[in-house]
């Protein structure tokens, strides 16, 4: 409980952290500071740059004069590209807090909805000197959601539209519930099993007394029938039957192990803290350790079937960086001095030139200037950051940049090129946005000579077949070779227009933009008839740079059995190329494509399809990609269907989806019949969902704030952290916890079933075999302290042994340990072990035989204590059978608990302790000197040795018949020990008879 509300008080001390932060709103013309929590809808707030907003708001204005803002949405759906959002014109001029206050207006808006890209609304401004409102539509490009962050833009005012539970992250946020364990899952069932058990126990003895109680012979018993009568032990009354029950559920309810609770917290919360000291889950870059939110799910670290991962900044950096290039036909890449031919052929200047001002031009990204000092700079000397609405733009424009073309300006009007310290201005006449059925996007701009220049970049299936000339074979097969070395790709090509050509296309243009109906569609129509005739000029290769060791932790957890599912909010393309590019899918695997389906029949036709091409060729290894817009359709009416294909599949990939979605999809396997353990990861608000969702979270500390940290299990900062944490951590938790349960069912069991035995040769008095002192010190002193070490330091394997081979992690999988036969076997070893201790003993003394010296005859607590010290030692030994990792701690601890217990049972039975202290707990002499009479006769000890050797004999036929037909690991490490040692001892001996001779 104590641990329980510890973790409370953790979670409760990051929620407040959250819901206390800072935030500005307008108020009586001021600027007034409240908490976040306290932000209600209507309320004008005014939010910084780099700040994630509080709430869902409209906006309203910005630092800029257009009224726009660029803002990151990592947080929401993975993509850490700015996007652009726009205010109303009749708003945007309202740019501080005396404007504002004269602003009457009214919004409304659609009821909260989960989606993250559609909101629908109005506002009616009220203008004075006009008789009715001004109405204004509202969507998606004029809604911040909360969770966003503003860049570029030193403040934005916004009105509050969703807060609080009603916002559309909390929305896809999905509340969290208790996780457990499959092996707490399966402990609890037999624990049920054994109260079953005790009671059925409890109810045969009950009975039994009464069977033995009313045959004729009781009362001819003359030596204790007549006082038993007088007490009324003879009673037939109910109240003396409930008695006799009671009686007997005290006396064999250590079978029950109320102990095994303290010891499995103790030992979950130690595995905890030590997850947090190891060094290996340390990075020393961002000085971050991993943390354990919870200590409850150590053990499922070693379960996982099924792993969900993010993309954005869990498998990569969100760093794009520009590596090679194909210019005129002939390939470069980038080096130290500029571009460096990969051969000896080289390409004109003139085309080098062309070719890296299209990469400063072609794009649409916004220039910080930094300014550090504030003193007057010239253009060369000002530092500049890029920020663009795609991360390939911003590295094209910084690879440009680092090969003396500059961009030093840039609005939706111009852009200002540095070459050779020279500002050269070129004026924007129009961009044709990226779309995915294109897959380009161009720009038309004016060139200081006077031209009309049209630029156009995408992918090379698109743009080689709208060029008419350049070097396109060549381009194509340099394109092929960077695709090989998972490099992103973008092809360049251009076009000079006559003023008569532009003057036609941009009339097109703008009655495709001012159209009401079918904008979109006549929009594309307008764009593919400007991009044509191009002339192909080169192609770019990026590299979206993945985390270290990212490729060989994928790798290793497959090995491991865990298959892997991306579920991501990126574009299709680029989670495919990323999915190349770390792995996931590797060349020989056969793509299944479930994207762009516009209702539920066609996708139940293609999820047909796919099924029946996997029937035709089942050898062969499928990937499974689908987007969102199809997943809805699919989890609504085909779930079934989706979740075999997927389950069929090696890798999966699920892209442009939202929050709950990923929850949605993390369920559909975790409710599966074969019910398989799921883990999920990921870095942002958007993977809170999921993470929750499954049977075990992990966050990454990312660069998208703190709330999948927040609401995980275990969070680090890099995922090849994830090795250690599942193929060595979770094996050694799962190891621990399950051997721990299953040994405090078997030490219970050899301990009190002795007291059913006493119980059938004692008339089934309620008399025990064992003194008080006895029972209470089984659990907590005598045995209690090894198992406790145990479950906290040992390893049955080395750790780099586990690293070096993953598929030791498969052999713990579907909860291996704690199977029927397995706890079965652990049980019947400690009912034959109680067998071996009671009746060995009962048959040493036969008929009241002597062991002593004296001829003096042995009475009860002589042979409770006889029977007692067995147990005590054999239990013991048997956790030394089991322990691999033995030090320091371990050692003293087993030596404590063996030695421990003679020393205190001396010491009690040795002195008449109610005389010393006159308590009245010491009343009873039964004990005095018990202990060291016991142990005098040296039949005792030959008895001991030879019942030890009977107790364990099962045990070693079981290890023996584990050694040579099921091997487990622990096995495998020792005999490959051997064969080493072995291998090197013939070398030893080789070389020596070679000296000899």
């Amino acid at each position: 409980m104590i641990k329980q509300g510890y973790e409370d008080f953790l979670r409760h001390k990051t929620d407040k952290e959250v819901n206390n932060r800072p935030v500005t709103i307008v108020k009586n013309s001021e600027l007034v500071e409240v908490l976040s929590k306290d932000v209600k809808v209507g309320d004008i707030l005014r939010c910084r740059r780099d700040k994630e907003l509080p709430c869902d708001m409209v906006l309203l204005s910005s630092h800029n004069p257009e009224g726009d803002c660029y803002v990151t949405t990592a947080n929401l759906d993975g993509e850490t590209n700015l996007k652009i959002f726009r205010s109303l014109p009749e708003t945007a001029i309202l740019q501080d807090e005396e404007s504002l206050m004269d602003l009457h207006a009214v919004i409304k808006c659609q009821q909260p909805i989960t989606d993250l890209y559609k909101f629908v609304g109005v506002m009616e401004l009220h203008q004075p000197g006009q008789s009715g409102p001004v109405v204004r539509s509202l969507n998606a490009e004029n809604m911040l959601l909360r969770g966003s962050k503003v860049k570029n833009t030193l403040f934005v005012f916004g009105v509050a539209v969703y807060t609080g539970e009603q916002s559309k992250v909390a929305l896809n946020s999905k509340k969290k519930g208790q996780k457990f364990s499959c092996l707490e899952k399966s402990m609890n069932k037999y624990l049920i099993a054994m109260l079953i058990y005790l009671v059925i126990q409890t109810c045969l003895a009950t009975g039994l007394k009464y069977y033995f109680n009313n045959k004729d012979i009781t009362p001819k018993s003359w030596y204790f029938y007549p006082a038993a009568e007088d007490q009324g032990d003879y009673s037939d009354s109910v109240l003396k039957f409930f008695e006799d029950l009671l009686s007997f559920l005290v006396l064999f309810n250590y079978i029950i192990p109320i102990s095994l609770y303290v010891t499995l917290e103790m030992q979950k919360f130690s595995g905890s803290v030590w997850i947090g000291l190891d060094l290996d889950l340390y990075d020393e870059v961002t000085d971050q350790r991993a943390k354990a939110n919870t200590s409850d799910l150590n053990e499922e670290l070693g379960q996982v079937e099924y792993m969900f991962t993010d993309k954005t900044g869990t498998l990569t950096e969100n760093e794009m960086q520009f590596r090679q290039c194909s210019i005129g036909g002939v390939k470069y890449r980038e080096g130290d001095t500029g571009l460096l031919p990969c051969s000896d052929e080289e390409t004109s200047e003139i085309k080098l030139r062309e070719f890296i001002l299209s990469m400063a031009l072609c794009h649409t990204v916004h220039v910080n200037e930094d300014e550090v000092d504030g003193r007057a700079r010239s253009d060369s000397e000002l530092r500049r950051n890029y920020e663009a609405s795609s991360p390939d733009e911003k590295a094209l424009v910084e690879a440009a940049n680092r090969l003396s073309i500059i961009l030093a300006r840039g609005t939706p009007e111009y852009q200002e090129i540095l070459v050779d310290d020279k500002l050269v201005r070129y004026d924007v006449l129009n961009v044709l946005e990226f779309d995915p059925t294109r897959k380009c996007m161009s720009i038309i701009l004016r060139t200081p000579e006077g031209n009309i220049l049209l630029i156009c970049k995408g992918a090379e299936s698109t743009i080689i077949h709208k060029c008419t000339s350049g070097p396109k074979e060549e381009v194509l097969r340099h394109v092929t070779d960077f695709a090989v070395e998972g490099l992103r790709t973008l092809c360049f090509a251009t076009r000079t227009l006559t003023e008569e050509e532009y003057g036609e296309m941009n009339k097109k243009l703008h009655e495709a933009a001012t159209a009401l109906d079918d904008r979109e569609e006549k929009q594309t129509e307008v764009f593919n008839m400007i991009e044509n005739n191009l002339t192909l000029i080169g192609a770019t290769a990026v590299e979206d740079k993945l985390q270290d060791k990212v490729v060989e932790t994928l790798e290793k957890l497959r090995e491991a059995g865990i298959k892997i599912w991306v579920l991501t909010g990126d574009k299709q393309e680029t989670a495919v190329n990323i999915s190349h590019s770390c792995g996931h899918f590797k060349p020989t695997m056969r793509e299944l494509m479930v994207v762009k389906t516009t209702d539920q029949r066609s996708c139940g036709e293609r999820l047909a399809s796919h099924h029946e091409q996997m029937g035709l060729d089942p050898r062969s290894e499928y990937a499974l990609v689908i987007d969102g817009a199809s997943l809805h359709f699919a989890l609504e009416d085909h779930h079934e269907s989706l979740r075999n294909l997927c389950l069929k599949c090696v890798a999966v990939l699920c892209c442009r989806m939202s929050p709950l979605q990923k929850a949605l999809v993390v369920k559909l396997v975790k409710c599966s019949p074969e019910a398989p353990s799921t883990m999920a990861i990921g870095d942002g608000a958007n993977d809170v969902s999921m993470i929750q969702e499954a049977h075990l979270g992990l966050g990454i500390m990312g660069k998208e704030g703190r709330q999948a940290v927040r609401n995980s299990d275990y969070a680090f900062a890099r995922f090849s952290f994830l090795l250690k944490l599942l193929l060595v951590h979770g094996h050694w938790y799962y190891n621990r916890i399950a051997v721990t349960v299953q040994y405090f069912f078997y030490k219970n069991f050899a301990f009190i079933t002795a007291q059913f035995y006493y119980a059938c040769h004692s008339y089934f008095s309620h008399q025990t075999v064992y003194e008080s002192l006895y029972l209470t010190l089984f659990n907590i002193t005598c045995t209690g302290l090894p198992i406790l070490v145990y479950g906290i330091m040992e390893q049955n394997m080395k750790a780099k042994d586990l690293l070096a081979n993953p598929r030791y992690y498969r052999r713990l999988n579907r909860n291996s340990l704690m199977t029927l036969p397995q706890c079965a076997y652990w049980v019947a070893l400690g009912i034959w072990q109680s067998l071996v201790f009671f009746y060995g003993f009962r048959f040493l003394i036969g008929d009241d035989a002597s062991l002593k010296p004296n001829m003096e005859l042995s009475g009860l607590w002589t042979f409770g204590t006889w029977v007692y010290t067995m147990c005590v030692l054999i239990v013991n030994f048997k956790l030394c059978i089991e322990t691999s990792y033995w030090n320091w701690v371990a050692a003293v601890c087993m030596v404590v608990s063996i030695l421990g217990y003679p020393v205190l049972i001396s010491i009690y039975s040795g002195i008449l302790w109610a005389e010393k202290l006159q308590i009245s707990y010491f009343s009873s002499t039964t004990l005095y000197f018990v202990f060291f009479e016991s142990f005098m006769s040296w039949s005792f000890w030959f008895n001991f040795i030879l019942l030890t050797a009977i107790a364990f004999l099962p045990d070693y036929v079981y290890k023996v018949s584990m050694l040579y037909y099921q091997q487990s690991p622990k096995t495998l490490r020792q005999r490959a020990s051997q064969y080493h040692r072995m291998f090197h001892s013939m070398q030893r001996t080789a070389s020596t008879e070679q000296l000899i001779s």
